[in-house]
């Protein structure tokens, strides 16, 4: 059996695709369930190529607070 590092896997496990990224597994199911997270099928294996995994990760909110409007900073 040849052995593949995970960055240069053509397609992820929901675990793989957890342990590569960072982010919890409940989470990336949960994204997957949403619609998302872009995830395939084959058979019964649910997997998720590195490149909707990464537009993921793009699409997600940016850190900071952004959100607050400047009357609340200053209040």
């Amino acid at each position: 059996m040849v052995s593949v590092s995970l960055v240069d896997r053509f397609a992820l496990s929901p675990e793989e695709a957890s342990a590569l990224s960072g982010i919890g597994l409940t989470s990336i199911r949960e994204a997957i369930a949403n619609g998302t997270l872009v995830a395939h099928k084959h058979g019964t294996r649910t997997i998720i190529l590195p490149d909707d995994l990464k537009a993921w990760l793009k699409a997600l909110p940016k850190a900071g607070n952004n959100s607050v409007s400047e009357k609340q900073r200053v209040a």
